[in-house]
């Protein structure tokens, strides 16, 4: 049977709204970043407290997103999104009249953590509608709804220093209500979404390996982008000493390349095959974190970060080109978890480099910390290979790992490996 082209196997209006649902919620989940400047010269912060207030939503997040995603699963992705939308509301409203302490701070973030969790519902809504081969793609269109950091970095820290930070959370829900609109309008449930699974799935995917070891994945491709892209605003006002303003504009700079390279990323995992090109990314973004780390002049910093991040975006599109292969039939469930734990690790992140910071009076150190991470992974990924080939189906292999008995290659055609089995996927 012949293949159809991208525009014609899936449903466009379907994937412009999941983008646009994800784009505005990941601009209002990630607001603490540049606001964080802000609101620290107002109550006196140390650097442990910017770091855990930037990283209070993406902990929100990742607790908030396998609800959003069992959610869809039970009464579908458009209704999920419509549910997800309208609650984001009610934290920036609370933020523009009512905030005032630290506690009221923590608290607003926590629940800035549902706009967090769109990422369990946009993707999903938007890759089922489109076959095994053309997924990747979709999902990185979808997931490049993390541009929505480019404008509250560019436009949050110019708005706040004019209106008022305060003002801030008020104005971020003109959008939101024009996505609601929109979605309502646009989006459609797949015809190729299953029934509601049964409890049994979802604690069926926790005791599987495969599940935790794209979680941990994720946690670092996902949770580097996000964390850094929340507290990076902090760290060039107070590494490098520049305006709120001018800190926001080199965040976006920076940021710029992560939102736009990862529907790159999953085009390219599509081709190349996700789990080899993973293998590339680890590598190289190790080797830019170390440089960072070494906190040179700005004019090294911010090129090196825009590569960096770029690498992080893309490593998103390559895991979520992987993970619909290997559970087909839970997508929903699958992004919901695997997604709470990127969320999680961009908790970890900024909350780590303002304790270091702290600790050892240099952001260098945490930056170091992390580049290591990164470099143990690679090591890591290739234990992950090495159990892959023996418990992944021959044509997930062929589309996600490049992998075959006869060595690293694209396969023209599926080849002979063990099916896979529930059981030995638990190894």
């Amino acid at each position: 049977m012949e293949k159809k082209s991208f525009v014609e196997s899936g449903n466009l209006p379907t994937l412009i709204s999941a983008f646009l649902y994800f784009d505005v919620s990941f601009m209002v989940w990630v607001l603490f970043g540049p606001m964080t400047p802000f609101i620290a010269d107002q109550m006196h912060l140390s650097a442990t407290q910017k770091g855990l207030l930037t990283a209070i939503p993406l902990l929100g997040g990742s607790f908030f997103r396998p609800i959003l995603g069992l959610l869809a699963d039970r009464i579908g992705g458009r209704r999920a999104g419509l549910t997800g939308l309208t609650l984001t509301l009610v934290p920036l409203v609370i933020g523009w009249h009512f905030a005032t302490t630290l506690w009221q701070f923590y608290l607003i973030g926590f629940m800035l953590g549902i706009a967090g969790a769109s990422f369990a519902v946009a993707l999903p809504l938007a890759g089922r509608w489109y076959p095994p081969e053309h997924q990747g793609l979709a999902m990185g269109i979808a997931g490049a709804g993390n541009s929505g950091t480019l404008i509250a970095t560019f436009f949050g820290p110019r708005l706040a220093q004019q209106f008022g930070w305060h003002f801030v959370f008020g104005l971020a829900l003109v959008p939101i209500m024009l996505v609601l609109v929109a979605f309502f309008l646009l989006a459609k449930n797949s015809p190729a979404m299953s029934a509601p699974k049964p409890w049994g799935k979802y604690a069926g995917l926790l005791v599987q390996a495969d599940t935790w070891r794209l979680c941990f994945l994720y946690s670092l491709t996902f949770g580097g982008f996000v964390g850094l892209a929340s507290f990076l605003a902090v760290f060039f006002h107070d590494q490098y000493h520049l305006t709120k303003v001018q800190a926001g504009d080199v965040t976006t700079i920076v940021v710029l390349s992560g939102s736009f390279l990862r529907p790159i990323g999953g085009w390219l995992a599509d081709r190349i095959g996700g789990y080899r090109f993973l293998l590339g990314l680890f590598a190289g973004i190790a080797v830019g974190l170390m440089a960072v780390s070494a906190l040179p002049p700005l004019v090294l910093v911010v090129p090196i970060l825009f590569v960096s991040m770029g690498m992080l975006g893309m490593g998103n599109g390559a895991i979520f080109q992987m993970a619909p292969q290997r559970f087909a039939a839970e997508i929903e469930l699958i992004t919901g978890i695997v997604g709470a734990a990127g969320g999680l690790g961009g908790f970890l992140l900024p909350t780590a480099l303002g304790a270091l910071k702290d600790l050892s009076g240099s952001y260098g150190i945490g930056l170091l910390c992390f580049a290591c991470l990164m470099l143990a992974s690679v090591l890591l990924l290739l234990e992950f290979g090495v159990r892959w080939k023996s418990t992944w189906t021959a044509a997930a292999l062929n589309r996600t790992m490049v992998f075959s008995y006869r060595g690293f290659r694209r396969a023209s055609a599926p080849e002979t490996v063990l099916a896979y089995d529930a059981d030995s996927a638990g190894d």
